[in-house]
Order: structure tokens, then C-alpha cells, then sequence
């Protein structure tokens, strides 16, 4: 099944995947271009290895979405909480100091959106992209009838 004939609703959550995760991979990669293997030193051992290895996890994710792959958001939910809590750990002293400061539009905010987002949505895509045509639609748009037959259609 081509991306043409899913859903909108599974085409602009998988859109938002590949954009989001691909941001992720060239902060990353910005990140390790400027700072060197440490570009992370401010953060523990453990969330410095976490953050390098999101240089090859976010776009594995990508690359898992844009194929369609139904492991893709089964990867991306655990990719992103790990994400989040490396973020969360290393600024949640700042956070607390200054919460102010981390309303705006780049930084803690935006990953905490958007990873909100990933856990929320990881598993409706997986079923849209294990199933196929009707199915995909979700079950209030088909309606089984008695003999087997396929039911009446009532998409909007």
C-alpha cells in the first residue's frame, strides 16, 4: 500500500515523524560537528552516550516511518522518552530556577511537544500502517452485515 491511499490522518502524523526526527538528527549532528565527542560534557555519562547515539537512532526512525515499516513507531516512542528524559534530567534544575526561560520556542519546550506527541500517537500508527485499505480508516468507517457481505460505508 503506497502512502497515497492512507489516510490523511496517517500521512500528517508520519509526516510530522520523519520532520521531527530529522530535526533531532542534524541537532545531533550539529552538536557533535561544534562540540566534538564532548559536545555533551554538562549532561552524565550515561545521557552523553544517549545523545550521540541519537545520531544514528533519529534517522533510523525516519527511515523506518518514510518506509512504512510498522516497527517504525515502536522504535520512535522509546527513542523519544529516552530523549525526553536525557532533556528533562540535564535541565530540570534550570527548569526549576528559571521556568520562564523555557517558554520559548527552541530548546525543552519543542522536544517536550513533541515527544508528548510521539507516545501519544505510536500506537494508532502502528495499527494504521499494519493494516491495510478499510482498515486503515479506522472501525467506525465499515460496518460488518450478517452474511459476510461488506458493510455500507460511512466515511463523512
Amino acid at each position: 500500500m503506497g502512502w497515497g491511499d492512507r489516510p490523511v490522518w496517517v500521512r500528517c502524523v508520519a509526516a510530522a515523524y520523519v520532520i521531527g526526527f530529522l530535526e533531532g538528527t542534524g541537532w545531533h549532528a550539529y552538536s557533535l560537528a561544534a562540540g566534538g565527542l564532548h559536545a555533551y560534557s554538562y549532561a552524565p555519562l550515561l545521557i552523553q552516550l544517549l545523545f550521540h547515539a541519537l545520531l544514528l537512532l533519529d534517522p533510523l526512525v525516519a527511515l523506518s516511518i518514510v518506509r512504512a515499516r510498522p516497527g517504525g513507531p515502536l522504535l520512535a516512542a522509546p527513542v523519544m522518552l529516552a530523549d525526553l528524559v536525557g532533556n528533562w534530567d540535564t535541565e530540570w534544575r534550570a527548569v526549576l530556577a528559571h521556568p520562564a526561560a523555557y517558554l520559548r520556542p527552541v530548546g525543552l519546550l519543542p522536544i517536550t511537544l513533541f515527544g508528548i506527541f510521539v507516545l501519544l500517537t505510536a500506537f494508532p500508527l502502528r495499527r494504521a500502517l499494519t493494516s491495510g485499505g478499510d482498515a486503515a480508516r479506522g472501525p467506525w468507517r465499515r460496518r460488518p452485515t450478517v452474511e459476510g457481505r461488506q458493510g455500507q460505508d460511512l466515511s463523512l
